[in-house]
């Protein structure tokens, strides 16, 4: 059987879908920028209850071509999970927008000389409803405008690096089809000891070093959603060409909701949860809708309070937050 590529392999969301691909006997190619931490990448497969023997660990950085056509070799499909994440926004947008729009087009184009049959490409909400719309009601029919003022950099790197996804592959793909997930905020157990994306957000809380809640409304998606997301993209043939909101089918959901939800679902693990939130209007109620992939594709996600709950236990059980006296 042909390895399954998964690029970012390390990273939250990457350890999941290798586990994932691995439970189901997939044998899965992972790029890491450098293999010196393959060991913990396979110690994190294992924890997600995955034996890690179907696992090839090669490196490849997204700023680099070295590595990429050897990793792609014998591939037919290809999970393109990499892209950075800061966090905090850089002063220079070019530090997240060259590496995520120059990643994207260089796995492709790895991709497409291999002779891959699929590359899932994992975007981002931000490449979709970032840009202020009457209602503030989102299918996968929206796109974030990069020229949007006051955009962020972060959301900036998503629309561009999707959008030149999407023309690379329109004007020189060849028989690569292209499919795009777009996870909202993405929660759940994290299957690493290196605390990356919002579960940050979750510890800060937590551990108290969050002492305001950002006035801030967003969909919750799990983790384990996202990666499965990915594996019913890859196989679903009418899904090639189509992008797919990944999203919880809860309603979206505030900073001090979530601090509502931890205090109300972990009791004393939650007793440093900021109460307040900071100054400035509260942001408006989104809906985001999930209905194409759970019409096209079947999928089923988990519902957002179980998510954040299974967040905080996971970052308890692996010992990551600060002891109860460390104030």
């Amino acid at each position: 059987m042909n390895p399954v590529l998964v690029t970012g392999g390390s990273g939250y969301v990457g350890t999941q879908l290798i586990a994932a691909l691995l439970r189901a006997g997939t044998p899965v190619r992972a790029t890491m920028r450098s293999t010196a931490h393959g060991a913990d990448l396979r110690a994190a497969v294992r924890r997600g209850d995955a034996d890690d023997d179907g696992l090839e660990v090669v490196a490849a950085d997204l700023t680099a071509d070295d590595g990429w056509a050897a990793a792609v070799a014998g591939c037919q499909e290809v999970h393109h999970v990499a892209s950075p994440i800061p966090s905090v926004q850089p002063e220079d947008p070019d530090e997240l927008i060259v590496p995520a729009r120059e990643g994207a087009l260089r796995v492709l184009r790895a991709a497409w000389a291999a002779g891959v049959r699929r590359v899932v490409l994992t975007s981002s909400f931000a490449a979709v409803g970032y840009t202020p719309k009457p209602g503030a009601e989102f299918t996968e029919d929206d796109w974030t405008d990069p020229d949007t003022p006051g955009l962020a950099p972060y959301p900036r790197s998503k629309a561009i690096a999707e959008r030149a996804a999407w023309d690379l592959m329109e004007r020189d793909g060849g028989d690569t089809e292209l499919v795009v997930v777009n996870p909202t905020a993405i929660f759940g157990p994290t299957l690493t000891t290196t605390v990356r994306s919002t579960m940050q957000l979750i510890k800060g809380m937590l551990d108290g070093t969050m002492s305001v809640l950002p006035r801030q409304r967003f969909g919750v998606v799990d983790v384990r959603d996202v990666a499965q997301l990915h594996i019913l993209a890859m196989a679903a043939p009418k899904a090639a060409g189509r992008r797919f909101l990944a999203v919880s089918d809860s309603p979206t959901m505030s900073f001090l909701e979530l601090a509502d939800l931890l205090r109300g679902r972990l009791g004393p693990l939650a007793a440093r949860v900021p109460t307040q939130e900071g100054p400035g209007d509260d942001p408006p109620r989104l809906i985001i809708h999930n209905d194409r992939a759970r019409t096209e594709l079947g999928w089923r996600p988990r519902a957002a309070e179980a998510t954040i709950a299974e967040s905080a236990e996971s970052l308890r059980d692996l010992g990551l937050l600060a002891p109860k006296d460390d104030r």
